[in-house]
Parts: structure tokens; C-alpha cells; sequence
């Protein structure tokens, strides 16, 4: 026999169904993010600490390269090149508190991709 739903149960607009993924967002980055931006996105998460003292710092978008936004909405964080003795040219950059945008560069701020965080402000 059919089992009755409960008037309750379509209830998923308050309550997205994030759960499963928000405990291991790892899976659901895409692709072309390097293994060291995977940390830096679990750091970005905790709040902390970062690695590097500029991680955290206001991004200005002076290249106009992401959407135009008040300042403060960006903010950098780097992503370590194996190898380099320097921070070198891979950044995530995120928009707003907590996070609702994010955006990762390899060539020092001249492209960005775009990608989403699962589990992550909206």
C-alpha cells in the first residue's frame, strides 16, 4: 500500500540538500583547480589561519576582470606553486562574507574561472 507523505515533507526550499556534500566538498570542485587550491578552499572555510600574510587582503578588481562590486567584496588568498620560493601566480578570490563567490586565477588576475564551493554561502 502506498505510504502517505507527510504535508511536511516538501519542504526543501528551507533546507537545501547539502548536507551529504558539505561534509566533503573536496569531490565537488571541478577539475582544473590544483590539489594546493583544495586546501586553501578548507582553510577559506575554517577562517583560517593562512599560510601567507597577504591571504585574506581586500582584492581590488582594478583590472575590472569580475564583477563590479563595492569594496571589500573581494578578497585574495594564495594558492602555493610546488616548486616556487615565492607566492607565485595562483590565487582564489572570494566574494563577499562569508563567501558567495568564488574565483580562481593562474596568471596572476589576468583570467579568472568561476566555480562553486559545495556547502557554501549563496
Amino acid at each position: 500500500s502506498p505510504v502517505p507523505t507527510s504535508p511536511a515533507a516538501p519542504s526543501s526550499s528551507t533546507s537545501p540538500p547539502l548536507v551529504e556534500a558539505a561534509s566533503s566538498p573536496a569531490p565537488a570542485l571541478p577539475e582544473f583547480l590544483p590539489p594546493e587550491a583544495h586546501q586553501v578552499i578548507t582553510l577559506i572555510q575554517r577562517g583560517g589561519p593562512f599560510p601567507h600574510r597577504q591571504d585574506g587582503s581586500v582584492f581590488g578588481n582594478r583590472e575590472g576582470h569580475l564583477p563590479r562590486q563595492t569594496r571589500g567584496w573581494y578578497h585574495e588568498y594564495t594558492v602555493d606553486t610546488p616548486g616556487l620560493d615565492h607566492r607565485g601566480a595562483r590565487r582564489i578570490i572570494t566574494g563577499g562574507q562569508p563567501p558567495r563567490e568564488w574565483y580562481y586565477t593562474d596568471d596572476h588576475y589576468d583570467s579568472f574561472r568561476r566555480f562553486d564551493v559545495a556547502g557554501a554561502a549563496r
